[in-house]
This record gives structure tokens, sequence and C-alpha cells, in this order.
């Protein structure tokens, strides 16, 4: 959590940015106690910007506050983030179909960009900045459509799900493979083929579901649930198929 408080601009939403990534990259731990007067010490700020972000970051369901007790980042919800990931395969597969008629270009080649940015951070083994690019694809996917309401909605599910991409980047969903599956989505834009990209799409957002498991598994001691709720049961990708392979990556 690294960042300056630009005090002329909104302290509150510069707060809830810090300690969402905070807690994303697991510097701010599962179960851990949150301090308002260490934070707003840490910033340099009062502590009122502070209690506004961890009620924001409350909504977000990444803190609970608890009257008379403290504020505590909650732990992984294998539940809850199954079910982000169930609500961005609703939108994102659209999202890409009307991409496929709307990219020009100059889009494309926006999304070759991110790309190749996101391999040179994997080959920087530099997992929060490979993940802002992955925010950066999607969201681009997202922009080519005109649809700023839609990417709120992705963004807030995204919210759930960053701490579990994080955790399995370096090894439950290589980065590697990310790449190749986002090729293959931007390939299939290229071209034309609807049918393809959303398909491309909604193997990439599964892939989670894959990693998951193995994730809770692992690091039991963060997660507040490990079940995968029962509509996930038929989506989960095969390890060693082709579905984990669809693009060169």
């Amino acid at each position: 959590m690294d960042i300056s408080i630009r005090l002329r601009e909104p302290i509150a939403p510069q707060l809830v940015a810090a300690l969402r990534r905070g807690i994303a990259e697991l510097r701010l731990r599962p179960g851990e106690a949150l301090s308002e007067k260490d934070i707003a010490t840490r910033f340099g700020v009062s502590r009122q910007p502070v209690r506004e972000a961890f009620i924001k970051l409350s909504e977000a369901g990444l803190v609970e506050i608890r009257p008379s007790r403290g504020t505590y980042v909650l732990k992984i919800s294998v539940q809850e983030v199954a079910n982000a990931r169930f609500v961005r395969e609703a939108i994102e597969c659209d999202i890409t179909r009307a991409a496929v008629r709307m990219a020009t270009p100059m889009a494309v080649a926006g999304l070759r960009a991110l790309i190749a940015a996101q391999r040179e951070a994997a080959t920087q083994n530099e997992y929060w900045q490979f993940n802002d690019h992955d925010e950066s694809f999607h969201r681009a996917l997202a922009d080519i459509v005109q649809c700023g309401y839609a990417w709120r909605v992705v963004e807030g599910a995204r919210i759930q799900t960053d701490r579990v991409r994080y955790l399995s980047l370096p090894d439950a969903s290589p980065m590697p493979l990310l790449i190749g599956q986002h090729e293959d989505i931007v390939d299939r834009l290229e071209a034309g083929d609807a049918d393809g990209a959303e398909a491309a799409m909604r193997r990439h957002l599964r892939e989670i579901l894959l990693a998951l498991p193995q994730i809770a598994a692992a690091n039991p001691e963060l997660f507040a649930d490990t079940e995968l709720p029962s509509h996930t049961v038929d989506l989960i990708p095969s390890a060693s198929g082709s579905e984990r392979n669809p693009g060169s990556g």
C-alpha cells in the first residue's frame, strides 16, 4: 500500500482503492483487524475518511465492521467468489459478442497491446501488474461496446475474485495460460467469429473454478467456506483437456 494520498482530492475513495489493493494482495490478511487510528496515521489523514472507507469496503464484502469490537478483513468465501464469477460470465460473454460487431482495428490493436503488456509482466513475475493489465483487458472490451454500467457491475464482481486470482497466478492458473486465453478471445473477435469469441471468454472465466478448490485446500486459514455452489458442478473445465489450452499460452 505504498501510495501517497492526494489531499486536494477526496480522501475516502483513495483509501478504498489502497485498502482494496492491500486486501487483494493479501498484505492485509483474511481475519486481520484493521485499526482506524493506525490507517489514519499510516496515510497521514484524519479518522473520518478511514471510517468512510471501511463502510465502503464492508458494502463490497471485503471487511466486517463489528460494533464495539473493531473492523476485520473478511475471509474468502468460495461461495461468494463462485457467485461473482457467475455474474461476470453472464455479462462479459454478451459484451464479447457485441464487441465482435463493434470492434475497430484500433480497438483490436489496443487489446493486443494489453496482452503484450501482460506477457512482459509475466516475464518479470509481476503478479499485481499482470492483474492490472488483466483488468484493463476486460474493461477495454466493455469500452468497445460503450457500456459503462455493465463494466461497473463486472468491476464490483471482480472485488470478490481478486484475492483468488492473485493466489492462483503462480501455479493454479499460470500466467502464460491466461495470456493464451486472452489471445484466443481476440483472434476470434478479429475474425468476426461471435460464437467462438463468446465460447473463448466463457472458457476463460471458468478457469477460476478449477483453481478455486486447489487454492482453498492449500490455504484453509484464508477461507470461510470451501464448497463450490451446485450451479458450478457442470462448469469446471478439465485440467488436462483442450479447454485449458485454447490459445498459444
